[in-house]
């Protein structure tokens, strides 16, 4: 399996990585996709790609919680790191209203750009949404015709919001621990949308699914989220891990 969305280059495993990395292999997890955050954030997560080559694959991107209204000088450290080494996206970008709304203009301007760099370099997305699917999808119709491939990192919005993304907007779903989660209406949205459109992540260290929620999250838990979408989807495990490992190898590490 290939974890799509992980934070493991955070401070949080830094006293047990190795453990953690090795739980992850014997879990089957093959492949960790490590979303950027912002600057503060490049160094250790290009250190875990240079300490676990061929597992460990950077993306590049600024959060929205970290785009301020001097979000110029952060996009212009993104754009310089992308003219100067190989990413497999431009992530982890998007809008977040969950905690500030105040910004909405500034994240939606950050958030435009590197689409726009992504599309310049033939790279997918990794989108954030949080409590801002409308505001999202509006901005990505925008760019309707012009080939743009990526995800939307944990996915947790209707069944017309998914079948939006993928059919209208041609993008993949980011399943992770809500799918787990009780009461989260999920497994409802995404029970009708093909095994095609989905990727499996974890979001470690956040998100931890069920039943381990309260601890660290961490790669070895996406096996969990896989069992709980083969229920969801009447399907084998096996199959699960197949269908989302091809879909991940196709859009990210451009195999198939």
């Amino acid at each position: 399996m290939i974890d799509t969305h992980a934070h493991i280059y955070l401070d949080k495993f830094k006293k047990d990585l190795a453990e953690v990395m090795d739980r992850t292999i014997e879990k089957n997890v093959k492949k960790i996709l490590m979303p950027n955050i912002d600057s503060t954030t490049i160094d250790s997560m290009l250190e875990m790609e240079e300490l676990y080559q061929e597992v460990c694959y950077s993306m590049m991107g600024l959060h929205p919680c970290s785009v301020s209204k001097k979000f110029e000088k952060d996009l212009y450290i993104v754009e310089q790191w992308v003219k100067e080494k190989k990413f497999i996206a431009i992530g982890e970008i998007g809008i977040d209203l969950y905690w500030d709304n105040s910004l909405l203009e500034y994240q939606k301007e950050a958030f435009k750009v590197q689409v726009e760099l992504a599309l310049e370099n033939d790279l997918p997305i990794a989108v954030h949404v949080r409590d801002s699917m409308s505001e999202t999808i509006e901005i990505l119709k925008g760019y309707s015709g012009k080939k743009l491939k990526g995800v939307i990192h944990c996915f947790s919005g209707t069944e017309e919001d998914a079948k939006v993304i993928t059919e209208e907007l041609g993008l993949s779903l980011g399943i992770g621990g809500v799918l787990t989660f009780k009461n989260s209406y999920l497994d409802e949205a995404i029970t009708n949308i093909d095994l095609d459109h989905f990727l499996l992540e974890t979001d470690s260290p956040y998100l931890t699914p069920h039943p381990n929620r309260g601890k660290r999250n961490e790669p070895s838990f996406l096996s969990l989220i896989a069992e709980k979408l083969a229920s969801v989807k009447k399907c084998s495990l096996e199959e699960i891990e197949e269908k989302t490992t091809n879909n991940a190898e196709k859009l990210f590490l451009k195999k198939g």
